[in-house]
């Protein structure tokens, strides 16, 4: 899995969640549960990862979306 956006914008997360849900392209939160760790803070950065086969299309629905500035390297 590569990694598509990185952020601590939970509402972006979701919003990014349901157009990849939409679209039928698998797709990991990764690091959701160490905000529990971190008592909910909102220092730690969430990682959302999707499959390389799916990382292009993935990247162009962002872009569509307005949203390729949030895009990880």
């Amino acid at each position: 899995m590569r990694e598509l956006l990185r952020t601590n914008d939970l509402v972006l997360i979701s919003a990014v969640e349901a157009l990849l849900k939409a679209a039928r392209i698998p797709h990991y939160v990764a690091d959701g549960h160490m905000s529990a760790l971190e008592g909910s803070i909102g220092l730690l950065p969430r990682r959302l990862l999707v499959e390389e086969d799916y990382l292009r299309r993935a990247r162009d629905l962002l872009a569509e979306a307005g949203l390729g500035h949030v895009l990880a390297d």
